[in-house]
């Protein structure tokens, strides 16, 4: 989508594919199909997902992330002076990441994600140091 079109992200979100086991190891390819682009914005994008496992941790040098779950549940992890700081966010919780933090999702059950994403993002499969 374009700026400036109106999306409807329930049927945006009902057009991409469950992905049922997400790792730390999982490709962009393998996601691909679960994860959509509503928008661009800015520098980055609005993007939704459906998935349940593990990310990778990831952080955004140039702003700030907005996360909102839309359905499920995920724990958003934070690793801030080198200690986790867990943030359970079920559907309708909204919270925003602030920029150059690491971070991953934990979603054993299952999650259906809204984000305001800027880019570029760093990914690391290992905890950063």
């Amino acid at each position: 989508m374009r700026k400036g079109q109106k999306v409807s992200i329930t049927e945006a979100v009902s057009s991409v594919t469950y992905f049922s086991d997400r790792t730390p190891r999982t490709t962009d390819e393998e996601l691909k199909d679960a994860f959509c682009t509503l928008s661009e914005y800015r520098d980055g994008g609005v993007f939704a997902g459906h998935y349940a496992g593990f990310s990778e941790w990831e952080r955004h040098p140039s702003g700030d992330e907005i996360v909102m779950v839309l359905d499920g549940e995920t724990t958003l992890v934070f690793l801030e002076k080198n200690e986790e700081r867990k943030n359970v966010l079920t559907k309708g919780d909204l919270i925003v990441v602030p920029q150059n933090i690491w971070h991953r999702f934990e979603s054993p059950n299952g999650v259906k994600i809204m984000t305001v994403t800027p880019e570029p993002t760093d990914h690391q499969i290992e905890k950063p140091q």
